[in-house]
Parts: structure tokens; sequence; C-alpha cells
């Protein structure tokens, strides 16, 4: 079992900034891929971003490449994403994934049957 604790969200003007960290405890984290998703009011959880175990590969939605970067240190278990330029429509509740089989660009294609989830953080971006 992994459990997987997100923090660092907020309240942040457009334009602004805001650094996400997962930290997971219960399984050795350098086994799993890591991803962020994110849920906005009424809509369904999509895919934001993901990295490799190792952390040289990572993948992004194309709503957040260039402005979102991903991130993890496995010395301490944690999974980071920082978000900057933020948008309206980036407010959501974002959430940390890990699955043990994935790649990067797996993790992509469908939320369905991924293996450990957080109970999220909520990003809200003022206009």
């Amino acid at each position: 079992q992994v459990q997987l604790v997100e923090s660092g969200g907020g309240l942040v003007q457009a334009g602004g900034s805001l650094r996400l960290s997962c930290a997971a405890s219960g399984r050795t984290f350098s086994n799993y891929v890591m991803a962020w998703f994110r849920q906005a009011p009424g809509k369904e959880r999509e895919f934001v971003a993901a990295i490799s175990r190792g952390g040289l590969n990572t993948y992004y939605a194309d709503s957040v490449k260039g402005r979102f970067t991903i991130s993890r240190d496995n010395a301490k278990d944690t999974v980071y994403m920082q978000m900057n330029s933020l948008k309206p429509e980036d407010t959501a509740v974002y959430y940390c994934a890990a699955d043990r089989t994935r790649s990067p660009q797996t993790m992509s294609v469908s939320k369905t049957g991924i293996d450990y989830w957080g109970k999220g953080t909520l990003v809200t971006v003022s206009s």
C-alpha cells in the first residue's frame, strides 16, 4: 500500500505561481511512475503531468506544457509540480497518483486502474 499526501495548494492571482508537493509512504517510491491529475468543478479528472521512476522522462498535457514542471526527489519520497503563469482555467483540485507498471505517456491515456491516489489539494486562480 502507498499513501500519498498532497500539499501546496491555495489561492493565487492569474499570472502567479504555486508549487505542489506530494509525499509518499509505504512502499519503495522509486518503483513508481508518478503523475498529477486535476479535476475542475463539474468536469472529469484529467491528466496534467507524469514523471518516470528515475526522473529523466516527463510528459505533459498540452494545456500546461511550458508552464508546469514536474520533478521528483527519490531520496525524499516526494514528487513536485511547479506551476507558473497560472490561469483561471487552472483552478481545480490537484491529485497525485502513483503506478508501478505504466510509463509517463500511458499515465495520460486513462486514469482507470491507476494503483494509488492522494486526496487532493485545491488550487484556485483568481482573474
